[in-house]
C-alpha cells in the first residue's frame, strides 16, 4: 500500500517552522542527517560540484525534506541501498524528459504523474527556481545548479518515500478534507 500524499499546506507550514528556526534548525538538520547516514553519503556522493555555500543550501533542503516526513508520524525508517537504487532509476528514466534547464523546467517536472509526495517537491521547486522574493542571506543558484540540486532532492524524497509509511489516519489527511 502507498503512503497518502501529504496535503500542501502541510508541507508548507512544516517548511516554514524550519526557516522559521533559523540557526537553531541547525542541530536537528544535523540529527536528522545522521540518522539517514546512507542517504546524506548517496546526496553528497552525487551532490553536483558547487561552492560551500550552495552546499550547504542544498544540505539544508534535504534535511528539511526529512524533518517533514518525520514530522508527519507514522514511522520513517532509515533508507537503505534498494530505495535509493529504487529512486535513482526512476530519476535517471525520467530527467532526459526534463531538459533542458529553463524557467519551464518546473512545469516539466509538475506534469509526471507519478512523483512520490508531490508537495513536497513543489515545494523544493518553489525553493529553488520560483521564489521571487530572495532574503539576503539566500543563495541564488544559476538554472542548471538549480536542476541538478531538484533531481537530488528529488531521489532522496523517493527513498524516503519507500522507507516511510504513514499514520494509519492522519489528522492532517482530514484537515484537508475538511478545508
Amino acid at each position: 500500500m502507498s503512503n497518502p500524499a501529504i496535503p500542501r499546506d502541510h508541507v508548507h507550514r512544516l517548511s516554514e517552522e524550519c526557516a522559521t528556526l533559523g540557526a537553531s534548525f541547525q542541530p536537528i538538520a544535523k540529527r536528522l542527517l545522521e540518522d539517514q547516514a546512507r542517504l546524506l553519503r548517496f546526496f553528497k556522493s552525487n551532490l553536483p560540484q558547487m561552492e560551500d555555500q550552495t552546499g550547504e543550501v542544498s544540505l539544508y533542503l534535504l534535511s528539511v525534506i526529512v524533518r517533514i516526513f518525520s514530522k508527519c508520524g507514522g514511522k520513517l525508517g532509515r533508507v537503505g541501498p534498494a530505495e535509493i537504487d529504487t529512486a535513482t532509476r526512476k530519476i535517471a528514466a525520467a530527467a532526459p524528459k526534463l531538459l533542458p534547464w529553463d524557467k519551464d523546467f518546473p512545469d516539466r517536472v509538475r506534469a509526471i504523474a507519478d512523483r512520490a509526495q508531490p508537495h513536497i517537491l513543489d515545494e523544493a521547486l518553489n525553493a529553488l527556481f520560483e521564489r521571487e522574493e530572495r532574503q539576503a542571506n539566500e543563495v541564488d543558484l544559476d538554472l542548471e545548479q538549480s536542476g541538478r540540486v531538484f533531481l537530488m532532492l528529488w531521489a532522496a524524497t523517493e527513498a524516503l518515500e519507500a522507507a516511510w509509511r504513514a499514520p494509519k489516519d492522519p489528522e492532517w489527511l482530514g484537515a484537508e478534507a475538511a478545508g
